[in-house]
């Protein structure tokens, strides 16, 4: 197996992750916390609260889909930025997505000592979206079951982050997916502005049969 930047943050992620399991404290520290943010100053909890993940079936889950869409924007990245440069990007593009998926979070929840959250959710949501607009017709299987095409299975996940962020209450922080998909398709429209094109080429020559 090529050893490439998204192994190497998935390795991370899961060494961390196990850490955390024996740690409680460590969880408690790293844990995203809007509260304890804004009290101390703990910026750096935006950026570590991504390396841990709540229990294995978490961490597998979000690693498994990290594997195959991180993959992706790597070697998009290291194609229009070079070799160099472009695995640089992919570094800053997943702990930025991991950052910017959290600020609509923390804004809400800064004055709630109660509110937690954890895992790379907004960074995976914004590889499989960057992945999306690049190759919107490769097929997405939920479970090796359903398939379908990416730009479907997006559409259909954004509606569902939507209504789920508006009706809250299943402990689950669906904004920070929709925040990191956007930013994954915002990244690639700012660093490849005819994907976006390209993108749309693609969704006309669409047929379902």
């Amino acid at each position: 197996m090529e050893l490439s930047a998204t192994i190497v943050l998935i390795g991370i992620t899961v060494l961390t992750s196990y850490q955390a399991w024996k740690k409680p404290s460590m969880i408690d520290r790293w844990m995203f916390t809007p509260f304890m943010i804004k009290k101390y100053k703990q910026w750096d909890r935006f950026v570590l609260s991504g390396l841990i993940h709540k229990d294995q079936m978490h961490l597998l889950f979000n690693m498994f889909t990290f594997y195959f869409f991180g993959r992706v924007v790597e070697m998009f990245l290291m194609y229009r930025l070079g070799k160099s440069f472009g695995l640089f990007a992919f570094v800053l593009f997943y702990i930025g997505a991991i950052i910017v998926s959290d600020l609509p979070t923390y804004f809400k929840h800064k004055e709630n000592y109660q509110y937690r959250a954890l895992g790379a959710s907004g960074g995976v949501a914004a590889a499989v979206f960057a992945s999306i607009m690049i190759m919107p017709l490769s097929d997405i299987c939920l479970f090796g079951l359903l398939c379908l095409p990416g730009f479907v299975l997006g559409l259909l996940f954004l509606i569902y982050t939507i209504v789920q962020a508006r009706r809250g209450g299943d402990g689950i922080n669906h904004d920070a997916h929709l925040y990191g998909a956007l930013f994954g398709i915002i990244i690639v429209l700012l660093i490849s502005p005819q994907s976006g094109l390209q993108f749309l080429d693609q969704i006309k020559s669409f047929r379902p049969f």
